[in-house]
């Protein structure tokens, strides 16, 4: 899964990347990358891609620490980017599931290794943080 970049490489595609992002200087990119940047909307993300449908609870249940607010406007935020689809289901009590769109499994897609980078260098990072303490 590792992708090895020249240093080249990574200046070409960040100069694409800011050419994009810069251009017309709207508000959307940037609200994108702030919903898709947080740590919740890519637990949701990761939550929905490995589990598929869910229902509020369950979500609030596997995703450890959100808060029922957080986890209310992280959805909402995704939804509307179209990330992920939310159905109701006319019973009583409604129900209400969660799942994710293509351009959401697409994004899933993408953080994929950035979550398996993170696992792999897990014990690196706790090094790390103890070396910090001692100084």
């Amino acid at each position: 899964m590792e992708r090895d970049m020249t240093d080249d490489q990574i200046l070409t595609a960040w100069d694409d990347i800011c050419k994009v992002l810069n251009k017309d200087n709207d508000q959307l990119k940037t609200d994108i990358l702030n919903h898709v940047g947080n740590k919740w909307s890519l637990f949701v993300i990761q939550a929905l891609g490995v589990k598929g449908k869910m229902r509020f609870s369950f979500l609030q249940k596997h995703i450890k620490g959100i808060s029922q607010k957080m986890l209310t406007k992280c959805l909402r935020e995704l939804e509307r980017d179209g990330l992920i689809s939310r159905t109701i289901y006319p019973e009583v009590p409604p129900r209400v599931e969660y799942q994710l769109t293509p351009l959401g499994r697409g994004l899933l897609v993408e953080v994929t290794p950035l979550w398996f980078w993170i696992a792999k260098s897990i014990d690196e990072f706790k090094e790390a943080r103890t070396n910090f303490e001692k100084t």
